[in-house]
């Protein structure tokens, strides 16, 4: 990486707040089948302490996008959904890697 991106631009934290405040909605635009199985009379949960208990790997670096949101099913079975975005404006050598590693 060169030194102009010697630092990482916080362009996933905007993301974040914006799945957290508009979950259903990023659902039902980008998957809408998986939202079509969501009982939304049921309270869904982020789980950001436990995913970070789980992938506090110093290693990756932070992990804001990174969500972990627990929900249940319309046959009422609680299950737990990941969802990773990645924002960035620049070429990585890594980023298929860092991808997979994710």
């Amino acid at each position: 990486m060169n030194s102009e991106h010697h630092f990482r631009d916080d362009h996933d934290s905007p993301w974040k707040e914006a799945l957290e405040h508009y979950f259903p909605e990023f659902l039902a635009l980008l998957f809408p089948a998986i939202h079509a199985e969501v009982n939304w009379s049921q309270p869904f949960e982020f789980l950001d302490h436990e995913l970070q208990q789980v992938v506090g790997d110093a290693e990756l670096g932070r992990r804001d996008a990174d969500k972990l949101i627990k929900v249940y099913t319309r046959q009422g079975r609680e299950t737990w959904l990941s969802i990773h975005v990645e924002v960035q404006g620049y070429a990585e050598s890594d980023f298929a890697e860092r991808m997979f590693v994710y």
